[in-house]
């Protein structure tokens, strides 16, 4: 067994989307970044399939990337999604768009090709360096010391470092060390379903087999499957699906088990897949566990982010961009402090050889920025985190229904006729930059009023236009009020 000793001004753990994206900004303000990684280089190796899940990537995150200097270099590698395409029992299709028009839209990108852009331009500040194979064992939050062990070596490494920030995803093991304080607390639930990842390969020629600009998804009630369109002109699936009941992965023991469950309720996209059975049975089922914990933060040694803070469910396509979005309020939280007068620089800690910690050479403002963080973050990303589970079972049960679509295609002609006047929750979440947590509340009123205009209604084209503008102005113009600044006027 070897140690290695190392030091870092500030020490990322996690090469990540917000692990690496986090360094840009840090290294942008002059900070010198030493980022662990568990997984090898994957601009270098191939990484493990079946655990992608394509990206959508919509506003809030696309403001993170601006923010750098990164959202038209990181578009060039998406496909604009401009609605669902629903796949039917029979067959059928039917297109729900996710905007007011064909403005508004999300973005597929792959996980792995916006990882590797974000970990090269980090390396491009030549203020980060990556250090890969280093899987974080825990921290020692007082004495300033980050424990890792080297991937397939006998190797451990300590480091010494002024601020470990943790970017290590949904398990994280520095969110485990810091929620062991006083005063910390951590909830994890885990969704009974799981996620198994399969492939629609391109055509001849790169040629789209489906609808190139849309969501695909095949809703069946209790569980569905969908498919993000990728650049190379492929598709990647995605089935959801109980882990235990009939059907469920448990249920599906043999490729005559997959083939006929498919084949029954899938039958479009059966030709399509690649490699059906023996895909379905090598990649991984994946789990999905939502993730509230608090504080974030120990001082001005540690702080959380991501999924590490905040872990949610994949359903309202928030991950990442949630994550991203952290990044846009820490660093408001940081220009806040410096308006203000204040200093930006990393404490410097000197040993005590006495009691073996570090003790402060003077003070900072990091601790206040992260709890003003924190403050600013925690109500909204509980916020995303649960109508991630809600816009699941939407998804999942009632795309396909009747009165749902009624109440979709009503809410197109509010967005149409009152422009500026009606925003749906998925348009405030997804199109804009408005807290979350307004987002939701906003959310529950406009479903109240698409069920009161939707009551004995036949067809969307009859709503009441004058009885939908006393609703709107009456229920909905005030709390839109309060986000005035954000969402401007179209």
């Amino acid at each position: 067994m070897i140690s290695l000793n190392r030091s870092a001004e500030i020490a990322v753990v996690g090469a990540g989307l917000v692990g690496s994206l986090l360094s840009i900004y840090l290294a942008k303000r002059g900070f010198r970044i030493e980022m662990f990684e568990r997984r090898p280089d994957m601009r270098k190796e191939a990484i493990s399939a079946g655990r992608s899940i394509n990206l959508a990537v919509s506003t809030r995150g696309l403001l993170a990337l601006k923010n750098v200097g990164l959202e038209e270099e990181i578009l060039k590698l998406a496909i604009p999604m401009r609605g669902r395409m629903i796949h039917t029992k029979n067959a059928e299709l039917l297109l729900q768009p996710y905007g007011k028009d064909d403005s508004e839209y999300i973005n597929s990108i792959s996980r792995a090709a916006l990882n590797k852009v974000l970990m090269t331009k980090a390396e491009e500040t030549k203020r980060v360096k990556i250090h890969f194979n280093q899987k974080a064992n825990g921290v020692d939050l007082d004495k300033g010391e980050l424990y890792l062990e080297e991937v397939g070596n006998p190797t451990f490494v300590s480091v010494s470092t002024d601020m470990v920030m943790a970017a290590d995803g949904s398990s994280s093991v520095v969110r485990d060390d810091i929620m062991k304080l006083s005063g910390y607390q951590c909830n994890e639930s885990t969704l009974d379903y799981g996620y198994k990842e399969l492939v629609i390969p391109p055509g001849k020629g790169g040629k789209f087999l489906m609808e190139k600009n849309a969501l695909h998804i095949w809703p069946r009630g209790t569980y569905m499957l969908i498919a993000l369109p990728n650049f190379d002109g492929s598709f990647t699936c995605t089935l959801f699906l109980p882990f235990e009941g009939i059907p469920s992965f448990e249920s599906l023991k043999t490729a005559a088990d997959v083939e006929k469950f498919f084949q029954e309720q899938f039958s479009d996209a059966v030709p399509l897949i690649d490699d059906l059975t023996e895909t379905f049975f090598s990649n991984p089922t994946g789990r999905m566990v939502t993730v509230k914990c608090g504080p974030w933060s120990y001082q001005e040694r540690a702080l959380l982010l991501g999924d590490a803070a905040h872990a949610i469910v994949p359903f309202f396509g928030q991950g990442m961009n949630c994550g991203f979005e952290d990044l846009t309020v820490l660093s408001e939280c940081m220009d806040k402090h410096i308006a203000q007068g204040g200093p930006l620089y990393i404490n410097r800690r000197i040993r005590d050889k006495e009691h073996g910690r570090r003790t402060a050479e003077g003070t900072t403002a990091w601790s206040k920025i992260f709890d003003e963080f924190f403050e600013s973050r925690k109500i909204n990303t509980d916020a995303i985190a649960d109508m991630a589970v809600e816009n699941f079972f939407e998804m999942r049960d009632k795309v396909a229904d009747p009165q749902f679509q009624l109440e979709k295609a009503v809410e197109k002609v509010l967005q149409k006729e009152f422009p500026g006047e009606y925003k749906s929750r998925y348009s405030l979440v997804t199109f804009s930059n408005v807290p979350y947590a307004f987002a939701q509340r906003a959310g529950i009123i406009t479903d109240e009023i698409l069920k009161e205009l939707c009551k004995g209604l036949d067809a969307a084209d009859k709503v009441d236009r004058s009885r939908a503008k006393k609703l709107i102005r009456a229920k909905l113009a005030p709390v839109l009020k309060e986000q005035q600044h954000i969402l401007q006027p179209v």
